[in-house]
């Protein structure tokens, strides 16, 4: 059994605009397994977001995580997630199927949502993958 937590965030400047996904994989004993920082693009903040935990959810897979805890500064997409707030937006319908069948693939996720100076580290990635920096 592999517990993990998983940090996410999506950034844009602009919105849309030029937009970075950032994510880190921590061990329950606070070691880092993974962080990743990547451009993609043109999008929305929402689109980025969710970019961010499909591509954190997969990357949880391949390590071969069971239980995966979610933090995300987004208390919209945690919200659509736990079935709090409908997923309204016709372009988001499909990143947030996705989200939820990988989040299907694991014996148990959660998630939750954490104001953003508690997400610093899937902040940067993010952020300064829209720099050029990881």
């Amino acid at each position: 059994m592999l517990e993990v937590r998983l940090y996410t965030d999506g950034a844009c400047s602009g919105n849309p605009g030029p937009a970075g996904i950032g994510f880190a994989i921590l061990a329950t004993d606070g070691q880092e397994l993974a962080a990743v920082g990547e451009a993609i693009g043109h999008a929305t903040n929402n689109i980025a977001e969710y970019t961010a935990l499909i591509r954190g959810l997969e990357h949880c897979a391949l390590l071969g995580a069971t239980h995966v805890e979610v933090v995300s500064d987004s208390e919209l997409m945690v919200r659509q997630l736990t079935g709090r707030y409908r997923v309204k937006n016709a372009n988001m319908i499909p990143l947030y199927e996705q989200a939820k069948a990988l989040a299907k693939g694991f014996e148990k996720v959660t998630f939750r949502h954490v104001l953003r100076g508690e997400n610093q580290r899937a902040d940067g990635l993010a952020s300064g993958s829209i720099r050029g920096r990881r």
